[in-house]
């Protein structure tokens, strides 16, 4: 009876698992509980668990957090996590669990479930028939006291541990504590290189099965209908910004432009970014800008591009265009309160499976023009006729925090609004982000009246 709970294997926390012992055994996907399980409750996401995400990411799994909190804790959890995600889940319940495998494409042989509680985490994976790793609760120092849920857990974990046929079921994948903290990158140097390799090559062989139609054709004319536009400094200076790295952002823009610029999107065509910029080279002219990288800009090849993206996202934001694939990074990487916009950044890309897409679900073509011209990045997206609709952006709530960890966070609400192109009437007001962004710029930029204490 009490099997039920009973988990394959049973770990310290989520760095004592060896990763490529699963990955060896077939396993490609990873359910992860948050709460207690990767940080204390109700905290933050940490570097290390950032970190640790890269790198079995990198690995090649496919990771998602199964939730039974609310869709604003889950999105402050991932704010520098990109990862595929269910909140409201309520465990143990198994629909969570199998909408888990319908997300990340993958039969049940291939996930684990990895979590701190044998009545929620590890009791709806067995119901479903998933291997689960129960790992030992987060508990910080000055917690004596343990709820009576706790205790019954311990109870049956005790009997758990007495049961050598339903222990270790995965092999033994506990690793040695000294090794617990290590990334895949440091015990192999390679391992990274390959893994990101190995990603790449999966992209293009998924894009090639399922037979995706690219956006492909360029042209020199223009479609007569102004959908969206937009416009921003390719060269920025402040405080802390490198003019050299800005000068050389300006260069892989522009190399970027020429790949894109008059691109025709047919009706059902996907517009990917790096279908049609390609992997990036010195070779091919591109150089060092700002790449965010483990948390911190540092300088990077290819550096920049993530504005182009932006651009292309502002643009397709504006029109009825469907997005299928986006992944943000902080919108918070520059002063800009004099002159705020939303989403004036935040798009993240990386050759060539962080990719920006969307697909033309209209009834006619749509063309993009991006290009550099004096010191600027312009971007339009035209038409063959107008669209009975018109969007707007909006920001709600606007203001920087202070929060527990000692670091700063813009915090707001943007909103997508629809409006009928005749009356101006607004059909919807859509909430496409609960932004929850660190903030990357010098804080005493911040003016006292926008910060508000927790």
């Amino acid at each position: 009876m009490l099997s039920k709970f009973y988990p394959y294997e049973y770990v310290d926390s989520v760095f004592a698992i060896d990763y490529d012992a699963l990955y060896a055994q077939g396993y490609r996907g990873l359910i992860f509980d948050i709460d207690n399980t990767l940080v204390h409750h109700g905290d933050d996401s940490t570097p290390e668990i950032n970190q640790l995400f890269r790198d079995i990411q990198a690995a090649g799994f496919k990771t998602l957090l199964l939730s039974n909190n609310e869709e604003k804790r889950v999105n402050r959890f991932i704010e520098d996590i990109s990862t595929y995600y269910i909140c409201e889940a309520e465990k143990p319940k198994t629909w969570g669990y199998l909408k888990a495998l319908e997300i990340m494409e993958l039969e049940k042989q291939q996930v684990v479930v990895i979590g701190d509680q044998l009545f929620t985490d590890v009791f709806g994976a067995n119901r479903v028939g998933l291997a689960s790793i129960l790992v030992k609760f987060i508990r910080l120092p000055e917690e004596k006291k343990i709820g009576k849920r706790r205790r019954v857990e311990q109870l049956v974990l005790a009997t758990y541990l007495c049961h050598l046929k339903y222990k270790k079921r995965l092999g033994g994948i506990a690793i040695q504590h000294e090794k617990q903290r290590r990334h895949f990158s440091d015990m192999n140097p390679l391992f990274y290189q390959l893994a990101v390799q190995k990603e790449t090559f999966k992209r293009i062989a998924k894009d090639y099965l399922e037979s995706v139609r690219f956006a492909e054709q360029l042209s020199n004319k223009k479609l007569p209908e102004v959908v969206s536009e937009h416009h921003s400094k390719v060269i920025k200076t402040g405080p802390g910004i490198d003019p050299v790295l800005q000068e050389n952002k300006a260069v892989n823009i522009k190399l970027a432009c020429d790949k894109l610029n008059g691109l025709i999107i047919h009706p059902g065509e996907i517009f990917s970014f790096w279908h049609l910029v390609g992997k990036i080279s010195e070779k091919k002219g591109y150089k060092d800008g700002r790449v965010i990288e483990k948390n911190q800009i540092i300088p990077g090849l290819g550096g920049g591009l993530c504005n182009l993206a932006n651009t292309i996202n502002l643009l397709v934001m504006h029109s009825p265009l469907e997005i299928t694939e986006f992944h943000k990074h902080s919108d918070a990487l520059a002063c800009d309160i004099d002159h705020r916009k939303p989403l004036s950044a935040g798009t993240s890309i990386f050759y060539n499976y962080v990719d920006y897409r969307f697909v033309n679900n209209t009834n006619q073509d749509v063309q993009l023009l991006v290009w550099v011209e004096n010191g600027n990045l312009y971007g339009e997206l035209r038409s063959e006729r107008p669209f009975p609709w018109t969007y707007a952006l909006t920001e709600e709530d606007h203001h920087f925090r202070k929060e527990a960890d000692g670091k700063y966070y813009r915090v707001s609400k943007i909103y997508k609004d629809t409006m009928n192109a005749v009356s101006g009437a607004r059909i919807k007001h859509d909430l496409i982000w609960d932004n929850h962004s660190k903030v990357m710029f010098p804080i005493e930029l911040i003016p006292d009246e926008m910060i508000r204490n927790n």
